[in-house]
């Protein structure tokens, strides 16, 4: 049988095409069926790599294993990618363009050329001269989050079957569904996948490694207000629009997304609906300690039984939802996975650096199902956005990384 012989460029403009974007107002696994269809391909293109035990799942999830060629108990290590698209900006009729040996400069998008891609913006160009570098024509997403993740999984894949002679573990690979709207990991079969340990390729400018995320609640105020005709209202009217109006006014304006960065977590109003006699409001809270979250919330409530106070009819619901915690409460008891990917890092030659997500990733929820799971850079950039673009030769640069990461699991095994 001959090999496919792919390189990550061809497989990652054939998957941008395919429309996979998912939708957060759906309760469906996948959120979208057309996520299968890029599923289906790359259980194709697994089988056709020789990898017997590829398949997409009714969830949408595909797994496949690339059986050990080391004679020793090597742990079983996963690569994870998420194969759906942000629901932020279309991800449909997906035109990608190649700007040839970079030359530096703004590049201007064709398809809309009020979408400029400027240096002034993204100041990580200046590192590409000379570089190919992908982008959309301005009028969707490219997709490279994270179909540059499964690109590289697939082609590092696809390298380690063409070279059997190189030692490694039972390599486990995983492409999931609806990560961009928090179910990634929803219907993932953690015993079926059979890995020790995970990694999520996920990640942005090559050499950065993510070990850590926010920990994340949402939480619901519903408000029930006193109704009235507004001819007679006088003295009894309590309208839930204003109150929630009044909450949404008294939010502290340094505790926003808008307003943080680093370490700093925030309060963000997400929704509001309703009608005088109701109202619902919803937020996001998100920080990097338990704590931090706690004193949110507190401050949130807080902060709307002041408002509550002067409308003494009116009464509300506070309610919290866990949504996912920071994945380092997990890998700091197991320092090995960041010590190998360290150590891979340096070895492609990058100096690595380790940094937090001021946000989540399926890392975080495969973590505390069991699967320690830090992130790893694919060299996309300015995700959710029609900027969105990626440097061919940073994706190379990625399928190496994880190369040299299954060696090194495999020379540090006892």
């Amino acid at each position: 049988m001959s090999l496919p012989t792919d390189t990550v460029l061809d497989r990652f403009l054939r998957y941008v095409v395919i429309d996979t974007q998912s939708d957060p107002t759906s309760s469906a696994q996948p959120s979208t069926e057309k996520q299968k269809t890029l599923g289906r391909i790359l259980e194709q293109e697994l089988k056709a790599l020789g990898l017997a035990d590829a398949h997409l799942d009714e969830h949408g999830n595909v797994y496949a294993t690339i059986p050990a060629t080391s004679t020793k108990a090597v742990p079983a290590i996963c690569f994870c990618s998420h194969m759906d698209t942000a629901p932020d900006f279309s991800g449909t009729g997906v035109k990608p363009q190649i700007v040839k040996a970079y030359q530096g400069g703004d590049i201007r998008l064709v398809g809309d050329e009020s979408q400029v891609i400027r240096v002034a913006e993204h100041p990580e160009l200046k590192n590409q001269i000379g570089h190919d570098i992908v982008t959309t024509d301005g009028t969707t997403l490219l997709g490279a989050d994270d179909k540059a993740g499964v690109a590289e999984i697939m082609t590092a894949a696809q390298y380690l079957v063409s070279h059997p002679e190189i030692a490694h573990g039972p390599v486990k690979i995983l492409f999931t569904t609806d990560e961009e709207i928090g179910r990634g990991a929803d219907k993932v079969d953690l015993k079926k996948l059979g890995a020790a340990f995970g990694y999520t390729l996920d990640g942005s400018t090559i050499g950065e490694i993510e070990n850590e995320t926010f920990s994340a609640d949402g939480v619901t105020i519903a408000i029930k207000g006193v109704a009235i005709h507004p001819g007679t209202a006088k003295g009894k009217m309590e309208n839930a629009i204003k109150i929630a109006a009044d909450i949404v006014a008294r939010l502290p304006k340094d505790q926003a997304p808008e307003t943080t960065e680093g370490r700093q977590g925030f309060i963000h109003p997400v929704g509001i609906s309703g009608a005088m006699e109701g109202a619902d409001l919803g937020f996001i809270i998100r920080d990097f300690t338990e704590e931090g979250l706690v004193e949110k919330e507190e401050l949130l409530k807080a902060i709307t039984e002041e408002v509550m106070k002067a409308y003494p009819g009116s009464t509300f619901t506070f309610t919290v939802k866990q949504q996912y915690r920071n994945m380092k409460i997990v890998l700091d008891r197991h320092p090995e996975v960041m010590e190998n990917l360290i150590e891979a890092t340096r070895r492609v030659g990058l100096e690595p650096k380790i940094t937090g997500i001021r946000g989540g990733t399926d890392g975080s929820r495969l973590s505390f199902m069991g699967l320690p799971c830090p992130n790893i850079f694919t060299g996309g950039h300015a995700y959710h956005s029609p900027l969105e673009w990626v440097s061919v030769q940073d994706m190379e640069t990625s399928v190496k990384a994880i190369v040299e990461l299954v060696k090194v699991w495999e020379e540090r095994a006892a």
